[in-house]
């Protein structure tokens, strides 16, 4: 993927600064939210080096390093719901380990950053984690579902799609979702002190753009690494509809920064909210 477009990594900049200069504690966390392969990864790389360029330490966290393990994920397919060995939803998280990340930071301290191997589909050891630096003043943290908020109950009745229809026809995995999401997720988002939503135009364009990420992944991956075809990534992405239709509903209200994407990922609208 390209580098992040410097019209969107100037906006980010611009509230990340405005957070400094309103908040005593550090770091800052800036929660950047966007559906898989919106490029929030390669905007959170940009913006480290914005950091660096204005001699700021800062760091980046992703949700998807916050993966539950494996095995963890296998333990709730048994005791939960057979949906939950798919990793990505709220509820196959470690919220606990991204809490733990934030508060050793807010003291002041170096933290683990950890990682999760999506070929492998587990946690890296944490002797290959990365670090963030004591002193740390700014947080990058990413991910699909970052600062997203629960769904009425009411919203939960009909399955949005044909996975939820055949493999969720009791509505038990979603309500579980929904519940993760209500309770320690909120914990977790409350520690941000911005929130900046890549908005796609639709849900339509996110399997194309996970395709994408599925193709450089294999470039990448290790032999033996779980890559999945296109078929694969339409039934991975079923398990996000959900949950990133309702964000792109309801997020760009209430985010800090609304940057509006086209179908090539680049900005139609920034509008800062505050």
């Amino acid at each position: 993927m390209s580098a992040a477009h410097p019209r969107v990594v100037e906006a980010v900049t611009a509230q990340m600064k405005a957070a400094l200069d309103a908040c005593s504690h550090r770091p800052v966390v800036m929660g950047l939210c966007g559906a898989q392969g919106s490029g929030k990864t390669t905007l959170a790389s940009g913006v480290l080096d914005a950091c660096t360029g204005e001699g700021l330490r800062a760091a980046a966290l992703s949700i998807d390093d916050l993966y539950l393990t494996h095995a963890d994920r296998q333990a709730l397919a048994r005791e939960v719901h057979p949906l939950l060995a798919t990793r990505g939803v709220p509820g196959t998280h470690d919220i606990a380990l991204g809490l733990s990340v934030i508060d050793a930071l807010r003291q002041g301290k170096g933290a683990r950053l950890p990682r999760f191997d999506k070929g492998r589909d587990d946690r890296v050891s944490m002797d290959l984690w990365g670090r963030a630096p004591a002193g740390c003043e700014v947080l990058l943290f990413e991910g699909w579902c970052v600062g997203a908020q629960p769904q009425p109950p009411e919203d939960l009745l009909l399955p949005v799609n044909s996975l939820e229809a055949r493999e969720d026809s009791e509505g038990i995995w979603r309500a579980y979702v929904n519940d993760a999401l209500a309770g320690p997720y909120q914990e977790l988002f409350a520690r941000m002190d911005r929130l900046v939503l890549l908005a796609a135009p639709g849900f339509e364009v996110v399997h194309d753009w996970r395709l994408e990420q599925e193709r450089d992944l294999a470039a990448l991956a290790d032999p033996g690494a779980r890559i999945m075809d296109a078929a694969a990534v339409a039934r991975f992405i079923a398990h996000y509809e959900r949950l990133t239709r309702h964000i792109l509903s309801e997020m760009p209200q209430r985010a800090d920064l609304l940057i509006r994407l086209d179908s090539l990922r680049q900005p139609l609208e920034i509008v800062h909210k505050r």
